[in-house]
């Protein structure tokens, strides 16, 4: 059973590389998806404030991925929506505004439109005349069904959607390489493929990732390192992976590669709550690390959260999930932020949904050194960062601590130079072993 976690301590280590600035600076993100599901075409993305923005920064969070939707993009084939792509970039800059990383994320939930959701478009969408046959209690089954399977075979492996792909991709990423706020580029949400007779899911998920997706995210990475020199790509293994399955992806042969899987456990996603004697965490967390240990890369986990926060277990569960991001990822965003029930982050009136609030915790989002410990004691109040400064090159490394009184300190001759709400600068000469504190209270 895994002990009650009231202290965390974000310590990757050298198994598991750390995700890094353009100043070499190693990143922290924590952050939500933001998200419009609802409106289409010309009301595309209009659910998206400022509001998302200013509201997760005031909260501490330095980190948003958003969803983009191929179908809006490109409702036909090689027309490429001016409104949506100016939509998108009204989003960037607000997130720019407000001093918030962003990845564009390329959204696909079942496939796409052609089965009742967004995602690839319906002109890209193959499938062979099978059956799909709707399952509107368990969306989720709906990725079962022949015609979406047969769908997902066709956009691997027919080479006029292959470059529709591409195409789509370097669209994005010619027009928003040179944003501030962008960071990088998730190249499809959650995978998936085709079953062949007699395979079990884990098996065929194995088999998808190596023959499938490698080679398509080998070819994306290549479109948009065309285009973008210097972001970040976010790979995603199938969400197979939040049964504890490690991924069969092979290498992206690409210099800026970030492992980007889900935290979803079937059982909580159905509403069930959390057992925290079940090894579900330990077991993820097993699988997710073996992939970046390989082929290193970083980890930043681009959804998580359940859907019924408030059940008895849930508390623990955060306590349980924010200790062991802590341990492997350079960030995570959770699922989602808007205003109201369900998944929401927080209520219509701003305030943090049940047990939401134990994701604002204090943490380094650049340091400029080596990370020898980070650790947050929730019960104390207290957050201690240590690390070692290098020898030349960039030398503030920036905290952020949710709302609320702060006092923050610094040692081995570093100084606080700035405050401001919600976030310190700590300044260093190099090679120093510096440790910041930040108490509350």
């Amino acid at each position: 059973m895994l002990a009650p976690a009231t202290a965390h301590a974000e310590e990757t280590g050298p198994d598991v590389p750390r995700l890094t600035d353009r100043h070499g600076r190693v990143l922290t993100l924590h952050g939500w998806n933001i998200e419009d599901k609802t409106h289409r075409g010309d009301e595309a993305l209009t659910a998206v404030t400022e509001r998302h923005l200013r509201d997760m920064r005031a909260r501490g969070f330095d980190f948003a991925r958003l969803l983009v939707f191929w179908d809006d993009l490109e409702p036909s084939p090689g027309r490429y929506s001016r409104d949506y792509l100016r939509r998108i970039e009204r989003v960037l800059d607000w997130a720019q505004r407000h001093d918030v990383k962003v990845v564009i994320d390329a959204h696909q939930d079942v496939f796409g439109p052609a089965f009742g959701h967004r995602g690839v478009p319906e002109w890209a969408t193959r499938t062979d005349g099978l059956p799909f046959t709707p399952h509107p209690d368990d969306w989720f089954a709906e990725y079962f069904e022949p015609a979406v399977q047969r769908a997902f075979t066709h956009l691997y492996a027919d080479p006029d959607l292959r470059r529709a792909q591409a195409g789509m991709w370097r669209v994005l990423a010619t027009r928003f390489a040179r944003h501030p706020a962008v960071l990088g580029y998730d190249l499809i949400n959650e995978p998936m493929g085709e079953l062949r007779p007699g395979e079990d899911l884990a098996t065929a998920a194995r088999r998808i990732e190596r023959d499938e997706l490698t080679p398509m995210y080998n070819r994306l990475a290549d479109t948009v390192r065309s285009a973008d020199r210097d972001a970040w790509v976010f790979v995603e293994p199938t969400p197979v992976v939040g049964e504890g399955v490690p991924t069969g992806l092979g290498r992206v042969d690409d210099p800026r590669v970030v492992y980007a899987p889900h935290f979803y456990d079937s059982a909580m996603e159905a509403g069930g709550d959390y057992d925290p004697g079940s090894g579900w965490i330990e077991a993820y967390e097993r699988a997710v690390t073996e992939y970046p240990r390989r082929y290193r890369v970083p980890v930043v986990v681009g959804e998580w959260g359940p859907l019924n926060n408030a059940l008895p277990h849930m508390n623990r569960f955060y306590q349980d999930a924010l200790a062991s991001l802590g341990r492997y990822a350079s960030g995570w965003a959770g699922y989602v932020w808007c205003y109201g029930g369900g998944y929401c982050a927080v209520d219509d009136t701003g305030a943090f949904r049940t047990n939401k609030e134990l994701t604002a915790e204090p943490y380094a989002e650049a340091v400029a050194g080596t990370v020898r410990s980070a650790a947050y004691d929730s019960d104390a109040g207290v957050y201690r960062l240590a690390y070692r400064t290098a020898s030349g090159g960039h030398r503030l490394t920036e905290l952020s601590v949710p709302p609320g009184t702060w006092r923050i300190t610094a040692d081995g001759g570093a100084t606080v130079v700035r405050r401001a709400p919600g976030r310190a600068w700590v300044l260093a000469g190099p090679d120093r072993l510096v440790t910041v504190t930040a108490r509350r209270g």
